[in-house]
């Protein structure tokens, strides 16, 4: 169960980041993928800097959506379309 949890919290925090940061589309599992590694580079950078979005879904798609905007504009400036 907990890993349907973490699906569903990644794609919503993935296409939450997609949508914030307009860059080149990645699809449905590119979003997951974004999401969950968002929610890791999210959890950790926001940890070291002393802020808690809150608990629960809400905080946890919110920070992974802080977190894959970071990927996305990392991935837009190294892939970078010409």
């Amino acid at each position: 169960m907990e890993i349907v949890v973490t699906l569903i919290i990644g794609a919503a925090a993935g296409w939450l980041g997609s949508m914030l940061y307009k860059g080149s589309g990645l699809g449905l599992l590119g979003n997951i993928i974004v999401g969950i590694l968002g929610s890791f580079l999210g959890y950790w950078l926001l940890g070291k800097l002393g802020i808690n979005l809150g608990s629960g879904w809400i905080g946890a798609i919110l920070t992974g959506a802080i977190g894959a905007i970071i990927i996305l504009f990392l991935i837009n400036l190294i892939f970078k379309k010409r």
